[in-house]
């Protein structure tokens, strides 16, 4: 298993052979570190990740719920995750049209 340099529990999967894998592949993880929730899991080796936010609206004194959805590269060394886990993903180079990020660790469920 490769370090991808910031501090994960380790994988407990096994790795099909697949080189998008930044533990045992060759992708490069940079950037942002993003904690969100699982929201569906209806493409191949790809989740959508939902952050909720909320931002202080200031000419109506009130704050606003803002969700933001990332869709994120599943390695299949991290498992089998399903809607609602936790799960932390980080920057990564584009693997597809919309794919910019890695699931690099699975949490508990909500």
């Amino acid at each position: 298993m490769r370090d991808i340099g910031i501090d994960v529990n380790e994988p407990d999967g096994e790795w099909d052979g697949n080189e998008n894998c930044p533990f045992y592949g060759s992708l490069r993880v940079r950037g942002q570190i993003i904690t969100g929730v699982v929201s569906s899991k209806g493409m191949k080796d790809t989740v959508v990740v939902e952050r909720q936010t909320t931002r202080y609206m200031k000419k109506f004194e009130r704050y606003e719920k803002r969700t933001r959805r990332y869709p994120a590269h599943l390695p299949s060394c991290i498992g089998e995750v399903d809607a609602g886990d936790n799960v932390r993903i980080m920057e990564c180079r584009p693997l597809s049209k919309t794919v910019k990020f890695c699931v690099i660790e699975k949490g508990d469920s909500e």
